[in-house]
């Protein structure tokens, strides 16, 4: 059992599984459970769910059984899996659950669709394989089987799985699966009436902050819900309001914002990530109160004039492209320490921004962004054919994952589509651009304060920002296209350089987006060729030392450029077979961090003792370096 404080949600040690509506009490149900796979299918019929009889394997979650860390490591096709644990009445009492409460069981992801047993009641089914959902558990107090059937069709093309191989063997930039439980499962013990969900929306011209808060059922008469905000020891808000709905809105006043002198002291920055913490106590006549912490982030995203802005200033785009990837336990992250220190990877090579690709993050990596400083943009995960139960899939689960996340300021752009996938017809089709243009509306009605890409790089309806992938590798040419606003309208009118139109959709569609600011959201993608087997790459090249070389020419193209927003270099580390990374598998950067920060920032680069691995562990860091100095060599 954890105890989060929950006084102080920004300053968490990154366990939490849902960082933003934080209890103090709480049971990470992580390690070995019973498992086994249903390839006949077989299971319900045979009433696995409330059979007695033991799975015949173990399995650790939230691995998933495709990975190594699961201890299964089969990346083949099965389709249906069955997972069992049993919750001990001590690991009940451990939560502080009690007569009167409620025991709720969380499950953060579970790739693809779920039905949850517990205590022999079917409690929860879920379709969604990126977003979370919960179920109370019935007659909790003496202990409880909790038994999860999952079905995962590899070969389901209506499915969104992002880079998630639909053959049974990895190929070119997809890999291999990741089905089943692959974030947090864990349980708390809340009172009967509880906050099920709430989103912060900062106003900072307004000097305000709006609560949207969501409860388990309609309010008693009399029920209040007192809001405390704080910065650091400085109190920011307190008020108390009455509760009349299961959902509500409350406009919360913040009267240090409107000193404009002393403003940038709580405005949250990448340079400057200030958190203010939330205390919310929803008092209910009869019963004990439920008590939470939040916490929030003032700031605006916009543009003007052909720039981004931040805080209502121009600011580059500096990002880097992650797959949120790990060779041992694939889209699932190997511990929650792990989620920190790729935020850490990020900043350290001098990256503002990151892009992650066709995986909806894990929260607690968004609480890093948040409490580090890091621009987040946040991309579904694509399907791979168009049709009509695609089409219900993606805006189901789209909606979910704009509902979880529109309070994380790091949050600064939605993109519910990636070059053209599950849309491959976009440009002529106009059932395809339909269903793009109403990802877009219906994104700008769910969270109407950032900027919306329709289709990021490729044919774009109506977009907030005009995005562009471009993988030339030639410096002179890349600056040639994209260094003056005349020369990017020369390269994106007609077929851009990806071989596919910029512009589709209705005129008024298209002349909005080419008045956006433009974006190179894919370029680089360069890779060291290998000494043996396959890999894959945008460009290869034969050693480090043409790495650093060629790096170091895109990046200058890039920064030179007076029409860009900003840009986006694929991509942070190696995935699999895709070798591109700026560091390999296992987060060891190709270069010194200082040189690709120097590249990336456009300053001079100063070598440092022992900087050619990140890391915070000192012998690491030396073996690390030692390691990279021979593969240099070799």
């Amino acid at each position: 059992m954890r105890d989060t404080s929950a006084t102080c949600a920004s300053e968490q040690d990154g366990s939490y599984p849902r960082p933003q509506l934080v209890r103090p009490a709480w049971l990470d149900l992580a390690g070995t459970w019973e498992f086994e796979f249903d390839d006949a299918n077989e299971g319900h019929e045979a009433a696995w769910a409330t059979a007695r009889e033991p799975f015949s394997r173990s399995i650790t979650v939230p691995f998933p059984p495709e990975s190594p860390a699961s201890g299964i490591g089969d990346p083949g096709y099965h389709h249906v899996m069955w997972y069992r644990r049993f919750v001990t009445a001590e690991e009940v009492a451990a939560v502080g659950h009690q007569p009167n409460r409620r025991l709720l069981l969380h499950f953060g992801a579970v790739d693809y669709r779920a039905d949850v047993w517990a205590a022999g009641r079917h409690v929860a089914h879920h379709e969604g394989g990126h977003t979370p959902f919960f179920a109370e558990v019935p007659d909790a107090s003496a202990g409880f089987d909790i038994v999860v059937r999952v079905e995962d069709d590899p070969r389901d093309l209506a499915q969104p799985r992002g880079k998630q191989d639909w053959a049974e063997q990895r190929h070119v930039v997809w890999y291999d699966r990741t089905s089943g439980i692959w974030q947090p499962v864990w349980i708390e013990s809340v009172p009967r009436q509880h906050i099920i969900h709430l989103a912060w929306r900062p106003n900072v011209a307004e000097a305000q902050a709006t609560l949207s808060i969501e409860l388990s059922e309609r309010p008693q008469p009399a029920t209040r819900l007192r809001i405390a905000i704080r910065k650091g020891d400085e109190a920011l808000a307190d008020q108390s309001v009455t509760l009349t709905e299961p959902h509500t809105v409350v406009v919360v006043s913040l009267g240090a914002l409107r000193n404009g002198q002393a403003l940038e002291d709580y405005i949250w920055s990448p340079e400057q990530p200030t958190l203010l913490d939330a205390t919310l106590e929803l008092e209910v006549p009869g019963q004990e109160p439920d008590r939470v912490a939040s916490y929030l982030g003032l700031r605006d995203v916009g543009d003007d004039g052909g720039r981004f802005l931040l805080n209502d200033r121009p600011y580059e785009i500096r990002g880097v492209l992650s797959q949120g990837y790990w060779s041992q336990s694939h889209l699932a992250a190997p511990g929650y320490d792990a989620l920190r220190t790729e935020v850490e990877l990020i900043k350290a090579l001098g990256f503002t921004t990151v892009r992650v690709h066709q995986k909806i993050e894990d929260p607690r990596f968004l609480y890093w962004t948040d409490r580090l400083g890091v621009l987040v943009w946040e991309e579904m995960p694509s399907a791979y054919e168009f049709s009509a139960i695609a089409s219900v899939r993606l805006v189901t689960e789209w909606s979910e994952v704009v509902r979880r996340d529109s309070s994380h300021p790091s949050v600064v752009v939605w993109v519910p589509f990636n070059e053209s996938w599950g849309v491959q017809q976009l440009a002529t089709n106009a059932r395809q651009q339909d269903l793009v243009r109403t990802l877009y509306h219906l994104t700008k009605g769910l969270d109407g304060t950032r900027p919306v890409i329709s289709n990021d790089g490729w044919e774009h309806t109506r977009s907030d920002l005009l995005t562009v992938h471009d993988y030339e590798n030639d410096a002179v040419r890349l600056l040639a296209s994209y260094g003056t606003p005349d020369a990017i309208r020369q390269s994106l009118d007609g077929i851009a350089p990806s071989g596919r139109r910029t512009h589709v959709g209705t005129a008024e569609e298209q002349a909005y987006t080419a008045g956006r600011p433009v974006v190179l959201s894919e370029f680089g993608g360069v890779s060291i060729k290998p000494t043996t087997g396959e890999t894959w790459g945008y460009r290869h090249v034969e050693s480090h030392d043409h790495l650093e070389e060629h790096l170091a020419g895109l990046f200058a193209a890039t920064r030179a450029s007076d029409g860009l927003a900003g840009w986006c270099y694929t991509q942070l580390t190696d995935t699999a077979q895709e070798t591109n990374g700026l560091a390999d598998e296992n987060r060891i950067p190709k270069l010194a961090a200082g040189r690709i920060r120097a590249m990336v920032e456009g300053t001079e680069y100063i070598p440092a003792p022992a900087e050619q691995i990140f890391g915070r562990d000192e012998e690491l860091r030396a073996a690390g370096t030692r390691a990279a100095r021979t593969s240099h060599r070799a």
